[in-house]
Formats: C-alpha cells, structure tokens, sequence
C-alpha cells in the first residue's frame, strides 16, 4: 500500500469528526455565549424569572364579588392554576405539548421531529418555551435573531422548569397568551366569550379558546366563526387522539355549533359605566400619590394589577338600572308626545348654539382654526352616526345640528342609593347610556334642587324646638331685602292660601308659605350652616330662597345629607372604595367612612316623622296607592321653577335613595306641573327600584319601622292629640291630587 494512503485515511477520519462534532461545538459555545447575555438579548435574572413582566389590568369589583369592570392597557388578569378547567388544561396538552408532564422545559423528541420534518410537522416548542418568548422576547429583526432568541428560550425555559412547578408553568402560560378581541389571559377570554370564569369552562368551549392561540384573529369564533368551528374540532381531535375524550364524546360534541356569550370588555359597556368612570378619575389620582415599592414609581392603574372592592352591589345596581330604563323610556315617550310638533326650546333658541359650541367637533374644528362659515356648513351636512334611544342604538343620517336638536329633547337621569349607617354606595346610576351620554348626574351633575332642600329648614326648626304638629297660617309672608332689593314674597304652587297648617301639613305638601314662614323666623345663613353639617358642600347663596331649592346640589351630596335623618342624627360620608390590593393580594390602603354627628338623634327622628307625612299623605301619596309600599317610609319630591328639575329623596330604615330627572338644558321641560312634577319624573324610579330591591329575598332588604330613640322624646308626634273635640281628626289634603 503507497505510504501515502495513511494520511489520507486520517484526514478523512478528521473531517468526518470536523462535520460531526463542529455543528455541536458551535451550538455550544452559543448556547454559552447566550447564557451569560454575551451574544443576544440580556437573559432575565432570578428576580425577574419570580416577578416576570406583564401588564395587568385593574379589576373594579362589586361588594358581592362581581367584576363590575377593568382598567387595562391590555386586558389581562391573572389566575391560579386550581383555577383552572380540567378540559382547558387537557386541550393545551394536547394541541400543544402532550409530554409536558416529562420534559424539563425543552422536548428533545418534538424537537428532532420538527428538525426532521423542516418544521412541517410542528416547530417543537414547549409551552415553557412558549411561554419564556411570551414573557421576555420581543419580535426578532432577522433569521439569525430569531435563532439565537430560539436558543435563549431553551435556556429559559430550563430555568422556568427549575423555578417554577408544572401547575404554576401552566398558569403562567394561560396568563401571558393573547385570545383577540382585546382579551389577554385565560381568565379575560372566558369572560370576553362566554362570560364564564375559566373554573367553569365545558369541552367546546376550552377548545374554542386553545384553537386561538395558534391565530388569534384568524380563529376568533367573533370575526371568523367558520374557522373557529374547524379550528376547535381539530382541537378535539387531537384530545381524542391523546385519550382526553372518547371517540363517542368527540362525534357528540363536534356536531355541536359554538355558542357564544360575548361580552365586551369595554368601559361604555357593563354594569355601573358612570360610577367606573367617576371611581377611574379618583384612582388615578390615588395612583400618582402612592408608590409601587417593586418599581419605585407611582402606581400605573392600567398595568400594575390593582383590585379595587367597591361598595357597590352588583345585584342592587342592576335594580337600579332596569328600574331607570323602565320608566325612562315611558317618561320620554310621554315627554315626545307633549311636544309634538314644537321644540321645547322655542323661546330658547340660544340652546342650539351653545350646544353646538360644546360639542367635540366644533371644538376640533376651532382648533383647527376652521372659519365660521366652514363650521356652519360642516353642522349644515348630513353624515352617518349612531344616536342614543330607548330600544337601542339607531345608526342614520342626519346633521351635526339635527343630531344636537335630537338630544336637546331627552330626558335624562341620576340615581344613588346608600347604607345610611355604613356610608357605603350601593348603586350609583349616572345617566341613560353611557356610550352616548358621558356626563355623569350623580356626582358630577348639579342641579336645583327644589322642595327636597325643605327639609333642611324644618330640621333647623325642630331643632330650635319647635315640634310636627306647630300650626302655621297659610297666609303669604314676606321678607325684606336688604340694599333697597324687592322683598321676597313666594307663591304657593296652586295659589291658594287660608287656613292653618301644622309644619308636619306643611312639608307633607310642600307649601311654599309655611317654607317661608320659618325663613322669616330663622334666616338664610341659620339654614346654611344646617345643610353644610350635614353633608352639603356646594355653594349656597345667602338669600331667603334658598329654602325653596333654588341652589345647585348634587345627588351625591342630597343623598349623602338625608342618611343623617335614617342615621340618628348622624352624617356618614358616602363611600365607594373598601379596600386597595395590590396584584398579589396585598391590601395597599382601606378606606374608612367620616362621620360627623349633624344633628342630635331627636331631631333625626321628628323629620323622618314629618317626611313620612309627605309619603302617607302628602306629594308622595301615590306610593301608598299606585305602587302598593304598606312598610315605613319618609321621603321629599322636589319640583323646580316651570317643572326643569323633578327629584325625590326616598328613606327606609336600611337605604337611602335619590333621583333627579331633567333634560340638558333648564329651557326644556314638561309645560304643566301635572306631567312636570317630582313625583311624576323622579319618584317612580324610587319606586321601581324599591319594588325590585324587596322582591330579591337574596339582599335581605328589611321592611322594619324606623328605631325610635330610647330617651322620651320632649315633643308629641301625635298632632290628633292637639285638634278639639268635633274636629276632623283625618287630614284636609286630598290624596286624588297627588
């Protein structure tokens, strides 16, 4: 043999090693490189592994535990694996990894089949792996990235296994992954579409959901039902073919449709829109004053996974809102009907134009630096829109103007009920829709109040001493004004005077001379400095009509002020936050309810005394008779100048009640007191809301009486005591007017 051959033979042997062992030396020394950060994106530390990276929404949840909304940059919101459906976690495993319970974070197998198959048989990715490029990776900019960002979710994925539990791997997983329609996490896509929390999802629905991941959008049972369907029979097959199903249960369950309970996630939708918008600006605020020990900066409400408990109960809110509707709706049809053929701002023309001025396009458009002639043809031309009614949205074609003509004639709403002993808010309705309609008239909105500030007068009257059953002359009284002003003299609202008339007479029917009688006796600044302690914090003017409501009060406010009189003279701040936690459980702040002793627990007692009169009697009489209520209840309608504002303030022993309805403008309005008054706009809804409340044996809402005080009361209630023998002992009011 040539002595040449040797060499050969030995180069030939040296190269073959070269081609076997270079590829595996070359991974090595960058599966090194990549471990130690050198070549790549910086590996994640251990911390950062404990405490990975996502952005969680805030959860706003109800007092019975119902998530009444979220605020999120993306919606997401965390589960614990014992959360979890078994048929979710057997379709993952199935679809995606069904040796996930052997391997240590990276499928040897899966990965040599994929390699084998040029990636047409699977890319042999974990859900570990999958999971370390959902947590730590952004896209790759190209190939070599994207293969060395493939390295580094081995190394992750084998530290994810090291640091983590299986259980807590799936999680994770299930948190991190994106199921379209704005829904990331398993727990955001089970609400989105099925509205089920991911404990309770059946077979067809887990698989729905897993079918997503492999395209979000391209399998949404939303935007693509077809593919969905097929997508989540695949699913099913592949748990079949894993022994997760049987082949009977496949054949039953594939012939079914997707039934989807879709819930938009979305602030303008939901349960409590207005009260979540109110609660979002109080948070924010909260946010910027209080720092987030993990990042050392100011809490992000939309990242940082707070949960917010309210006060509010889901199920009381929902009275509330169909109790609204329900006579709104009723309301505005009647209100449609009396203007038929007119515009309630015929004398009021002005409206139109500060309407328009107010609205968002005018403004964009002045800013804009559009000329008025281009304003005015822009509000002069038909577009497409979708307007606010009672059976839904309408989509159509009208004008910018038209459209401001159209909503200028809606009546609109703001109801609050509360605990008076606890402050807390149960229900807080802001108005009729809020994907139309974004100002909010519980909190926000201030309006006159009318009639319903009355029983601040009566109250500084009882507390100076004077009892129900005081007879006053029904005459007219008049004030004088100071700087040389016309004196005040208020009419009675149906004109009639004569007689006399206890105080208990008086507020039960809302008589304007009996108001002004004891502002005569006590000025305006005595009956101020009354609405202040118990709660009224806007400006109230110094002037004798004060005491007829001619000042702007919130519901908010009247509500918080009358849970003083349910309360034995004490007034407890409304609340509407319980507690702050952070994403882990932690609670960060609680909140507890200022109280302030307004009024001593006898004069508490005689004005709920005296407001039962309006309710057994008086304004508020049709409670009794239209609406059946037999329990113990006070109450005040309120009815301002030309029937612009109508509210009722309505008190049982456990709740707290207040509505106002009106339309936008104080020009638009009912013609007549009759259609016009509180007790037609306002009362019913307290009305509706009441029935609602009583006929859900789940609140345990009592009907009781309210306490007496224990101490002897030093003045008699019984006004029949006082009358002389042969006299009438029933009441002189015709209840058929009310």
């Amino acid at each position: 043999m040539p002595k040449s051959s040797k060499p050969s033979f030995r180069n030939f042997i040296i190269l073959l090693w070269l081609l076997v062992f270079s590829p595996l030396i070359i991974l090595s020394g960058v599966i090194f490189f990549a471990s130690k950060g050198w070549i790549g994106e910086e590996l994640p530390t251990f911390e950062e592994l404990e405490n990975p990276k996502s952005n969680l929404a805030a959860e706003v949840l109800s007092s019975d535990q119902v998530v009444l909304g979220k605020y999120y940059k993306e919606n997401r919101t965390n589960i614990h694996y014992y959360e979890l459906s078994p048929n979710v976690i057997n379709a993952l495993k199935a679809t995606e990894d069904i040796r996930f319970e052997e391997h240590s974070g990276v499928d040897i197998r899966g990965l040599m089949r994929a390699i084998a198959g040029a990636g047409k048989s699977g890319g042999g990715s974990t859900i570990t792996q999958q999971l370390a490029k959902n947590l730590f990776h952004e896209k790759p900019g190209s190939k070599i990235e994207r293969i060395i960002q493939k390295i580094q979710e081995w190394i992750i994925a084998v530290r994810l296994e090291q640091q983590y539990t299986k259980e807590e791997i799936m999680a994770m997983y299930l948190n991190t992954v994106e199921f379209s329609n704005n829904a990331f996490g398993i727990k955001s896509a089970s609400r989105t579409y099925f509205n089920q929390m991911p404990d309770s999802l059946n077979i067809q629905e887990a698989a729905v959901l897993v079918g997503l991941l492999k395209a979000p959008t391209k399998y949404s049972p939303v935007q693509n039902p077809k593919n969905s369907l097929q997508r989540r029979n695949v699913v099913l097959g592949q748990m079949m073919k894993y022994n997760f199903l049987s082949q009977e249960q496949f054949d039953s369950i594939k012939a079914l449709p997707i039934k989807l309970n879709y819930q938009v996630d979305d602030h303008n939708f939901g349960l409590a829109t207005y009260f979540r918008e109110s609660l979002r600006n109080d948070m924010l605020k909260w946010c910027k004053e209080h720092i987030n020990n993990s990042t050392g900066k100011p809490y992000n409400l939309y990242t940082d996974g707070l949960r917010i408990y309210t006060t509010i109960d889901s199920r009381m809110q929902k009275c509330a809102e169909a109790a609204m509707k329900e006579h709104m709706t009723e309301l505005q049809k009647k209100f449609t009907e009396h203007w038929k053929g007119k515009d309630p701002w015929e004398e009021h023309k002005e409206v139109l134009n500060e309407g328009m001025k107010r609205s968002d396009r005018y403004i964009w458009m002045k800013l804009a630096k559009a000329s008025d002639k281009e304003i005015k043809k822009v509000f002069s031309t038909k577009t497409r829109m979708t307007l606010f009614s009672w059976k839904g949205p309408i989509d159509t074609t009208l004008s910018p103007m038209d459209s401001i003509k159209y909503y200028k004639k809606i009546l609109q709403c703001g109801f609050m009920s509360m605990e008076p002993q606890t402050g807390f808010i149960r229900a807080w309705v802001g108005g009729n829709d809020y994907r139309f309609l974004k100002y909010d008239h519980v909190k926000e909105g201030k309006r006159q109040v009318g009639s319903t500030f009355k029983p601040f007068l009566y109250t500084l009257a009882m507390q100076e001493g004077y009892s129900p059953c005081y007879k006053v002359p029904n005459v007219r009284y008049t004030i004088d004004l100071p700087g040389g002003q016309p004196a005040w003299s208020p009419e009675n609202s149906d004109g009639k005077y004569g007689g006399i008339l206890t105080l208990k007479q008086g507020l039960a029917e809302s008589v304007n001379s009996i108001s002004a009688y004891l502002m005569k006796q006590f000025g305006p600044q005595a009956l101020i400095e009354v609405a202040h302690k118990m709660g009224i914090t806007s400006d109230l003017p110094a002037v004798p009509s004060i005491c007829l409501g001619t000042a702007d009060v919130s519901v908010y406010e009247m509500v918080g002020a009358y849970s003083a009189f349910a309360n034995k003279g004490v007034w407890t701040e409304p609340s509407y936050i319980t507690h702050i936690e952070d994403k882990n459980g932690n609670i960060l702040q609680e909140f507890v309810p200022r109280k302030v002793e307004a009024i001593s627990e006898e004069t508490a007692y005689l004005m709920l005394n005296l407001m039962q009169g309006v309710v057994q009697f008086g304004t508020g009489a049709r409670l009794r008779g239209q609406y059946k209520f037999n329990n113990p209840i006070a109450g005040k309608t309120g009815t301002t100048q030309n029937q612009s504002d109508g509210w009722f303030m309505g008190i049982t022993p456990e709740l707290v009640s207040g509505c106002w309805v009106g339309a936008e403008d104080r020009s638009v309005h009912f013609r007549t007191l009759e259609l016009g008054q509180g007790a037609r706009t306002a009362m019913p809804i307290w009305a509706l809301y009441m029935q609602k409340i009583y006929a859900d044996k789940t609140l345990d809402i009592s009907k009781g009486d309210f306490e007496a005080p224990k101490e002897p009361m030093s003045v008699e209630l019984n006004c029949d005591k006082y009358k002389q023998p042969g006299e009438d002992k029933s009441s002189s009011f015709d209840k058929d007017n009310f």
